[in-house]
């Protein structure tokens, strides 16, 4: 398994801690103790190079805590008045300790209304497009993005969520790895299993809705916006997990989604629901083997 960015030791706050591994590196590997933060107009000019050093600085340094509680205080009212947004189910997102917390992903505006719903900073995956221009990629870097290639299989990317809840803080992973605007829930990657049974971090699985319809253009309207949580998960640790063990976590995670999903959509799941679905076994190992360390219950 390639080493993580932090040592045991490290913090967010501590800008000379020195890694006892890195993040895979897009270049030499030294240039991970470069003191040029994101954006830094020093810089090379190589985007590999650029992507790596936000990733680095969203390990060794964290969210700025100004600038990520001014914009919380800005937007939570808004999203509580202009959206009416409902949060259910908040009291299960555990207040310390490593959290994947899981959802569907609708709109831009999903990380966000996330993050509303615990005063625990938040951290999330971005496709690279996103950091593009240097200004923006200082904002979103500042307030807890970090960049990931959606065309690939991006160490890089994972490593860095790995390194941010081994100390434990809170991601926010979106399975199914990119927008499904309208319609059912699209398909899960396994990147979320992997994460999981990498890092022991509890998962809280979260259902969004109302999202995809605030955005037309460049208005954003008043649309209701409603989140759902269920009980966290928690599985054993696992440092090389099987394809086919991530697969089955992955399953079960989203199931608990699906479950949400159904909820808020229709106030009671009915019909098959998504864990009926998974079936017994999923990725080809039974989900009794993982013996959680809790059987969450649907909220």
């Amino acid at each position: 398994m390639k080493p993580d960015l932090l040592s045991a030791g490290a913090s967010a706050t501590d800008p000379v801690a020195r890694p006892s591994g890195a993040i895979p590196a897009a270049g030499d590997p030294r240039r991970l103790g470069d003191p040029r933060g994101p954006g830094d107009p020093r810089g090379d000019g190589d985007p590999r190079e650029e992507l790596q050093r936000l990733r680095v600085h969203a390990v060794r340094r964290g969210v700025n805590p100004v600038l990520y509680w001014l914009v919380r205080l800005v937007l939570l009212p808004c999203f509580l008045v202009y959206f009416r947004l409902q949060r259910i189910g908040a009291e299960h997102i555990p207040r310390s300790g490593p959290l994947l917390l899981a959802a569907n992903h609708r709109s831009f505006l999903d990380p966000f209304v996330i993050g509303a719903l615990t005063r625990r900073p938040v951290y999330y995956v971005a496709k690279r497009e996103l950091f593009a221009r240097r200004w923006q990629a200082w904002v979103l870097n500042a307030l807890g993005a970090f960049p990931i290639d959606r065309g690939a299989a991006d160490a890089d990317a994972m490593a860095t969520a790995r390194a941010i809840l081994r100390r434990g803080d809170c991601v926010v992973i979106f399975p199914e790895g990119t927008r499904v605007r309208s319609g059912p829930l699209g398909a899960p990657r396994r990147g979320i299993g992997r994460l999981a049974l990498e890092t022991g971090a509890r998962v809280v699985p979260v259902a969004v809705s109302g999202t995809e319809d605030v955005r037309r253009g460049w208005r954003i309207r008043p649309r209701r916006v409603r989140i759902r949580c269920g009980a966290p998960l928690g599985f054993p640790i696992v440092e090389h997990p099987s394809p086919a063990l991530a697969a089955t976590v992955t399953e079960r995670v989203w199931a608990r989604i699906g479950l949400q999903w159904e909820w808020l959509c229709s106030g009671a799941p009915t019909g098959p629901t998504p864990i009926a679905r998974a079936g017994p076994q999923a990725g080809g190992r039974p989900i009794r083997e993982l013996r959680p360390e809790r059987e969450a219950r649907a909220a």
